[in-house]
């Protein structure tokens, strides 16, 4: 897809944070939004790093993780086509506290934060739309710390499969190796796999290359509950 102004305004008006707005509003983000592009394991930027921008995300997925001093990886979200990204601490005026990596080749619209910041002054909605954002993400973070604190490796798999289950199964992109499902869930290759393992041979899911289908849902929600 080429970018221009019209699919700068396609992108926003499909995008959960921007979809309500006003069509003037959708506009003027359209009017300032840059195009970037980045290749599968290039760095947006780094966890530290001061980003003045909100970032849309038009194609491809991308990681934001957290790299303990040893090198291990913890995934703290992912990000398809519709996500928007650093606008929580953009508003927060801080650093970033994450890195952000493609995971494949990606497309993002880049808004300025001199932009959104006096489009939010002048407009209420697009105000509250950052707030529904914030909240979404403090609930969401505050469901991972629950996770790692008291939930087993094998229970947060079973809660992942479920949360990202579409009709049953999950079609798998083409990054989601074993070592990146492993960071999703705060834990390492070897013992994803045996939790995986675990969870097929009782018969609550399938597994193959291409999809994780659920055979057993409520099987497999009662493996989050036990964890």
């Amino acid at each position: 897809m080429r970018p221009t102004r019209a699919t700068a305004l396609a992108s926003i008006a499909a995008a959960p944070l921007f979809a309500d707005l006003a069509p003037d509003i959708q506009q003027a983000l359209a009017q300032a939004a840059h195009p970037t592009h980045y290749a599968a394991r290039e760095v947006v930027f780094l966890a530290g790093e001061r980003v003045e921008a909100v970032y849309l995300v038009a194609q491809g997925w991308l990681k934001a993780v957290k790299i303990a001093a040893n090198g291990r990886e913890q995934t703290v979200a992912t990000f398809g086509p519709g996500a928007t990204i650093n606008d929580v601490v953009l508003l927060a005026a801080a650093p970033t506290q994450a890195s952000l990596i493609a995971l494949e080749p990606c497309q993002l619209w880049q808004i300025p934060g001199t932009v959104i910041m006096a489009l939010s002054a002048q407009h209420p909605a697009l105000a509250q739309a950052f707030i529904r954002s914030l909240a979404t993400r403090i609930l969401y973070l505050s469901g991972l710390v629950e996770d790692l604190a008291f939930r087993s490796v094998e229970a947060r798999l079973a809660r992942l499969i479920l949360s990202q289950a579409q009709d049953g199964r999950i079609e798998r992109q083409r990054w989601a190796t074993q070592s990146e499902l492993a960071a999703q869930i705060g834990t390492v290759p070897d013992v994803f796999n045996r939790a995986l393992r675990s969870l097929v041979d009782a018969g609550l899911i399938t597994v193959n290359r291409r999809r994780i289908e659920i055979l057993d849902p409520t099987g497999l929600a009662a493996r989050v509950e036990v964890g």
